[in-house]
C-alpha cells in the first residue's frame, strides 16, 4: 500500500511539474498571461484517450466519441503533445495581433470556459459531461504487450513520467538560457520596446504558446493514461489558477521554482487535506472550498510580500570577456555596423515624411506633416507640449499607424512596414519614458538588441550553445566597447531597473546602438538627466553622426538644441511650423509666439 501511495504521488508530481514548467515558460519567461492554460492540457488528455481507445462501439457502446484508433504506445502521448500545440495555434492570432496583456489573459480565460461548455454539452464528440472512461494504459491495452507484475509496471510508468519531466526541464532550460530566451524576457519586461529593437512579437508569442501548449498536452496525455478517465469537470478554469499559484509561489521565471511550486501546491495541498479530520456535522464540500480559499490567500500573500516567489529568477551575470580571438577589434565604431557602412555615409535624404497625419477619436494629433532628414545630421524636433512630436516619432518608427501620408526611408516607402521590420532595416527608436528592460542586467539589455545572432531564434536555441557561442562572444565584445565609451562598464552586471534616471537613459541609447542603426529616433533622451550627463550624451551623439549615423531627436531644452542640433524642425498644433538653425528660428515671430502660447 505504501508503495502504491508513493507511486501515485510521484506520478501526479511529475504531471503537475510538466504543466507548471510549460506555464512558467509562457508566463514567467515570455510574459504571456495564459488563463486558459488548462485547455491545452485537456486537449492532450482527450487526444491521448481517443488515440488509444478502441472504436466507441466497443464495451457495449456505452460512450460516444470521435476517433477510437487504438494506436500503440507511445503514439497516443505523441498525439497528446501535438494536439496541445495545434490547439494553441489559433490563440496566437488572438493574443499576438489583437489582444495583449490583461486583455489577452481575459480572452483566453473566456475561451477556456466556452470550450468547457462545448465539451460538456455536445455529447457526440467526447461523450459530453460523462467524459471518457476505460482509457487503456500504455503497453497494457487490448494487445497486452506488457506482461510483468502490476507493481513493476507502476514503477516503470513512474520512471517514464519522471524522465519526461526531466526532458521538458532540459528543453526549456536550453531555450531560456539562449539569446532567444533573452529576447523572450525582454518581451516580458516591455513588449513595445522589444518590438522597436526588431523582435517579432507575434513569432515569439506563437512559439511560446505552441511549446507551452505541447508540454501541457503531454502532461494531460500522461495523466489520462494513468487514471484512465477524463471529463470536462477535470479541466475547469480554476485548475489554471492552481498552476498559476504554483508558478508564483515557486518563483516566476525560474524553472526550478516551477518544480518546487508543483510539489507544494497541486500535490502538497491535495495530500495535506487528506489528513484533515472530517465530521458528519460538516458540509460535504467544506474541505475542497477551504482549499480554494487557502490557495487564493497564498497567491495574495506571495504577491504582496514575496512577489518573486520562494526561488526568484536568478540574475544572469555576464562577465566582461575582452577581445574575441580571431574577431574584429572591440572598438566603438564596430558596434555601429550599419552606420559605419559606406551607404551610411552617403549624402542625401535618409528619411522623409510626406503628409503624415494621425487621428485619435476624431482629434487630429498630427496634421499633414512633411519634412526630410539628411544623412549624417543630428536633427532636432522641438515644439510646445501637445505639438505632436512624440506621435510623429512613433509613426516614423512604425509603433503607431499613420492615418494618412507616407514614410520614405532610404528611398523606400515603409508606411505599411511593421515596427520590428523597420528596426531590422536600421530605423531604431527610443521612448519618451524610461524603457529599460528592468529585470535584465545592463549587459543583457545591450545584448538583447543585437541583430543576426544565430542563437536568437527557436531553432538556434534548440541547437545549443556551440551553435551560437561565437556570435555571442562577438556581441559581448561590441557591448563592452559601447559600455566603455559611455563610462558604464562598472554597471554591466546591475539590473537596469535599479539604475538612476540618467543611467537608464544611457542604457536606452547604448541598447539602440547595439541594434546597428543607420538612423536613431530619440524621444527626449535627456529629460530628467543631470546637465553634465546631458552634455556627455550630446557630445556622443555628435560624434556618432560624424561617424556616419543619422539622429532625429525630440527635446524640450532649447539650450541643447543650440549646442548640438543642426538643423531643427519646429512643430505646433500637430503641424510643422518652421525649419532651420536655432539662430534663424529665434528670429521668427511665429516660433516665439508658439512657444509663448504653448
Amino acid at each position: 500500500m505504501n508503495s502504491f501511495y508513493v507511486i501515485n504521488l510521484t506520478i501526479y508530481a511529475a504531471v503537475d511539474a510538466m504543466a507548471c514548467l510549460g506555464l512558467s515558460q509562457q508566463f514567467g519567461v515570455a510574459g504571456v498571461t495564459n488563463f486558459g492554460y488548462i485547455i491545452f492540457q485537456s486537449a492532450g488528455a482527450y487526444a491521448a484517450a481517443i488515440l488509444s481507445l478502441p472504436p466507441d462501439t466497443a464495451n457495449g457502446g456505452f460512450q460516444s466519441y470521435i476517433g477510437g484508433w487504438q494506436l500503440p504506445f507511445p503514439l497516443p502521448w505523441i498525439g497528446a503533445a501535438v494536439a496541445g500545440g495545434v490547439v494553441a495555434l489559433p490563440f496566437t492570432f488572438l493574443v499576438g495581433r489583437r489582444l495583449r496583456g490583461d486583455f489577452a489573459a481575459v480572452g483566453l480565460l473566456v475561451t477556456a470556459v466556452l470550450l468547457n461548455l462545448l465539451a460538456t454539452n455536445y455529447r457526440p464528440a467526447l461523450n459530453g459531461d460523462a467524459g471518457l472512461a476505460l482509457v487503456p494504459a500504455p503497453l497494457k491495452g487490448a494487445t497486452g504487450q506488457f506482461t510483468t507484475q502490476p507493481a513493476s509496471y507502476q514503477w516503470a510508468f513512474t520512471a517514464v513520467a519522471i524522465a519526461l519531466c526531466a526532458a521538458v526541464f532540459v528543453l526549456l532550460r536550453r531555450v531560456t538560457e539562449s539569446p532567444y530566451g533573452r529576447s523572450l524576457r525582454a518581451m516580458r519586461d516591455n513588449d513595445a520596446v522589444a518590438e522597436s529593437l526588431g523582435k517579432n512579437l507575434l513569432s515569439l508569442r506563437t512559439a511560446m504558446l505552441v511549446i507551452g501548449g505541447a508540454i501541457a498536452g503531454l502532461s494531460g496525455g500522461v495523466l489520462v493514461s494513468y487514471i484512465s478517465t477524463w471529463s470536462p469537470a477535470a479541466w475547469g478554469y480554476a485548475e489554471t489558477v492552481v498552476l498559476f499559484a504554483a508558478v508564483i509561489i515557486g518563483g516566476s521565471g525560474n524553472h526550478v521554482g516551477a518544480l518546487l511550486g508543483a510539489i507544494l501546491v497541486p500535490v502538497g495541498f491535495e495530500e495535506v487535506t487528506r489528513y484533515i479530520p472530517t465530521s458528519n456535522n460538516l458540509p460535504p464540500n467544506l474541505i475542497p472550498s477551504l482549499e480554494w480559499v487557502a490557495i487564493g490567500l497564498l497567491i495574495v500573500v506571495f504577491l504582496w510580500l514575496w512577489p518573486r516567489g520562494i526561488l526568484p529568477e536568478r540574475k544572469r551575470v555576464i562577465p566582461l570577456s575582452g577581445p574575441v580571438p580571431g574577431g574584429e577589434p572591440a572598438t566603438a565604431p564596430t558596434a555601429l555596423a550599419r552606420a559605419g557602412s559606406p551607404r551610411g555615409r552617403e549624402s542625401g535624404i535618409i528619411l522623409e515624411a510626406r503628409g503624415l497625419s494621425c487621428e485619435f477619436g476624431g482629434v487630429r494629433a498630427v496634421a499633414e506633416v512633411s519634412f526630410a532628414v539628411r544623412r549624417g545630421t543630428l536633427t532636432g524636433l522641438i515644439g510646445p507640449n501637445g505639438a505632436g512630436k512624440s506621435t510623429l516619432l512613433a509613426m516614423l518608427a512604425g509603433t503607431l499607424q499613420a492615418t494618412a501620408g507616407r514614410v520614405i526611408y532610404q528611398g523606400r516607402d515603409i508606411t505599411g512596414v511593421a515596427a520590428f521590420c523597420r528596426a531590422r532595416m536600421g530605423l531604431v527608436r527610443t521612448f519618451q519614458l524610461a524603457s529599460e528592460f528592468r529585470r535584465l542586467t545592463v549587459m543583457e539589455n545591450l545584448l538583447s538588441a543585437v541583430p543576426d545572432n544565430r542563437g536568437d531564434s527557436l531553432q538556434g536555441a534548440l541547437r545549443g550553445r556551440r551553435y551560437w557561442r561565437a556570435d555571442e562572444q562577438r556581441a559581448r565584445a561590441r557591448a563592452e566597447a559601447i559600455l566603455d565609451r559611455f563610462g558604464m562598464s562598472g554597471y554591466a552586471s546591475q539590473y537596469a531597473g535599479d539604475l538612476s534616471g540618467g543611467q537608464r537613459r544611457l542604457v536606452e541609447i547604448m541598447r539602440a546602438l547595439m541594434a546597428g542603426p543607420a538612423m536613431l529616433l530619440l524621444d527626449e533622451p535627456m529629460a530628467g538627466v543631470h546637465p553634465n550627463l546631458a552634455r556627455q550624451i550630446g557630445n556622443e551623439l555628435v560624434a556618432l553622426c560624424q561617424e556616419g549615423m543619422t539622429v532625429l531627436m525630440v527635446e524640450h531644452e532649447l539650450a541643447i538644441m543650440d549646442e548640438f542640433c543642426d538643423p531643427v524642425v519646429v512643430m505646433a498644433d500637430g503641424s510643422v511650423l518652421a525649419e532651420g538653425t536655432m539662430r534663424e528660428l529665434r528670429g521668427r515671430s511665429e516660433v516665439l509666439e508658439a512657444y509663448l502660447v504653448g
